[in-house]
């Protein structure tokens, strides 16, 4: 039966991949500003167009400047929504703290939820407040990646790109058409599109039964495609209204990877050697697909305290086998299992079960997906230029080991590019164990906890996980509807975003300074086996030597407490 999970999961990556190469040739136009002419002479006309040419470090304030003045007026939409029309329901005004760490969770592309979406927002609220930032926090990652794809490949202080001019077009010729294609898709297989907040019908019962209904399809696009992952509902892709047939949830699953694996094609051809885009796509892959089948064993082995109440938890022809709680039978274990590890391999949080219901090797794998960085594809933007941090790390260890100036694509990557490299991938480890920490030794934030002991920490070390790497999803069994976890984790949010976006931002602009040095003998070739080798093992390194032993505190001391005592 496991043979069913590998034919799922080999499917899913030749599907990923066929999709994804014609994307990434067509997103080298906009990095190299090749579009058609008479779509130049229509951006002529738009004021704000202006192409002219950004250093980084006002590339990086209109960046901070836009999420910035974005996150208030997603604040204020949310705190006077009572007020305001298309609120069929008459739903009050969002509590302060809530619309802040919302706010600040739609516009880092994180997408944390510490509400229920249908009982707490508006279909004005959800339309105009977090479909609107979904689009624009996706471009904004796909911006700064486009930025350091620049950096590597041109020379000259004048050649980074203008922000305006990015975010626009990757919003309006990329992000806009790939989802209302996509909206169209979800609509005609069952996902609702409607601005009727609900519909009553009878019940079993005799009790009338209101079900909540809304503009979930023109979300759900740009949730997946963005990697943002807020679900219209609270159960998110496990609501059939949201995700109703095994073909949306296999499209949901390549939606999620489609845009960060023709980032690394794209990359390959912006740099004139595929080979450079092919080693991060191999890296990412490997690494996926290890995870992946990592999961479904961990889910097929059941749970070892059903097996001592005589369930069947075993693999047949009539049903799923192993440990089934908390996933949809419509998807069964497999597909469940897969979509875990893409959503938290990037860092998209929509879920189709309940993470919490993973067994405790099977919730350790998403966690430490998250830990790594969010590298692994990672979200729209983020993951390609979070992974380009290993690659240059990677480069300068084996330039220390052969004794030569470490070098990527000719140019030289020096101390200033290290101390950036070391403080974009220190950031995010160090927010999430000094968040961790604080919220397991305070009050204010054991509160927040429904279970105790190791699973209780897994819980806790997974939210901090998810909030400081920007993935969204969560141990449901965690309040987060607190003052104390609004505010922790709106903070871990925010600077886990700007705190390696704008590092990344400085890498670009210290190398676009640099001219091409030619290759040497004795350069190192940042492709092929040896390379993706070396790449996985610094990513690795770097995961394991940080979080173990927190990791050792919950996940692995549940699996090994389970089966000693079951």
């Amino acid at each position: 039966m496991f043979s069913s999970g590998v034919a799922l999961l080999t499917s899913y990556m030749l599907v990923l991949l066929l999709l994804a190469w014609p994307l990434g040739i067509a997103l080298t136009r906009l990095v190299d500003d090749r579009l058609p002419l008479w779509l130049i002479r229509v951006e002529s006309h738009i004021k704000f167009l202006e192409n002219s040419q950004m250093k980084w470090q006002t590339y990086a304030a209109a960046i901070l400047v836009f999420n910035l003045l974005g996150a208030a007026l997603l604040f204020l939409l949310m705190l006077f929504q009572g007020s305001l029309p298309l609120n069929p329901l008459h739903l009050p005004d969002v509590s302060p703290l809530l619309a802040i760490n919302t706010a600040i969770s739609f516009i880092t592309n994180t997408n944390w939820q510490a509400y229920a979406g249908e009982t707490t927002l508006s279909p004005l609220s959800q339309m105009l407040g977090l479909t609107v930032h979904n689009f624009l926090s996706a471009a904004n990652g796909i911006a700064v990646a486009f930025v350091l794809m620049r950096a590597l490949t041109r020379t000259g202080s004048q050649q980074l790109g203008n922000a305006w001019v990015d975010i626009w077009r990757i919003t309006v010729y990329l992000l806009l058409p790939l989802s209302v294609i996509y909206a169209l898709f979800l609509a005609q297989q069952g996902v609702v599109q409607s601005l009727m907040a609900q519909i009553s019908v009878p019940g079993l019962s005799g009790v009338e039964q209101h079900i909540p209904l809304g503009p979930v399809a023109s979300q759900e696009a740009i949730k997946m495609l963005g990697t943002n992952g807020g679900g219209y509902f609270n159960a998110n892709s496990a609501h059939p209204f949201e995700n109703p047939t095994a073909l949306t949830n296999f499209v949901q699953m390549v939606s999620i990877l489609l845009i960060p694996a023709a980032l690394c094609i794209c990359f390959g051809r912006v740099a004139g050697d595929n080979r450079v885009g092919s080693a991060l796509l191999w890296t990412m892959g490997i690494m996926l697909s290890v995870a992946a089948l990592l999961i479904m064993w961990a889910e097929s082995q059941g749970h070892p305290v059903l097996a001592n109440l005589a369930v069947d938890q075993q693999m047949s022809a009539i049903q799923s086998g192993g440990n089934m709680e908390g996933k949809e039978t419509r998807f069964g274990l497999w597909a469940s299992s897969l979509f875990a590890t893409i959503t938290t391999a990037a860092s998209c949080g929509a879920v189709n079960a309940m993470h919490d219901s993973l067994t405790p090797l099977g919730g350790l794998i998403p966690m430490v997906l998250m830990q790594l960085g969010e590298v692994v594809f990672g979200g729209v933007g983020s993951g390609w230029y979070g992974m380009m941090l290993f690659v240059f790390l990677t480069v300068f260890l084996a330039g220390l080991m052969i004794g030569r100036t470490p070098e990527y694509l000719g140019k030289k990557i020096e101390i200033y590019e290290m101390k950036m490299v070391t403080i974009g991938l220190l950031i995010p480890p160090a927010l999430v164990l000094l968040g961790t920490a604080l919220a397991v030794i305070l009050p204010q934030g054991l509160v927040s906890l429904q279970e105790s002991g190791a699973h209780g920490f897994s819980e806790m070390l997974y939210a901090f996980s998810s909030a400081a790497n920007n993935n969204g999803s969560a141990f449901a069994g965690l309040n987060s509807n607190t003052p104390f976890m609004n505010i922790t984790l709106a903070v871990l949010m925010f600077v886990g975003r700007f705190g390696v976006m704008l590092p990344v931002l400085a890498i670009a602009g210290a190398l676009i300074e640099k001219r091409h040095q030619p290759a040497s003998a004795g350069s190192l070739a940042c492709h092929g086996p040896l390379f993706v080798g070396m790449l996985i093992g610094v990513v690795l390194l770097i995961g394991a030597l940080t979080f173990i032993p927190a990791l050792a505190l919950g996940p692995i001391v549940e699996h090994l407490t389970l089966w000693q005592t079951h």
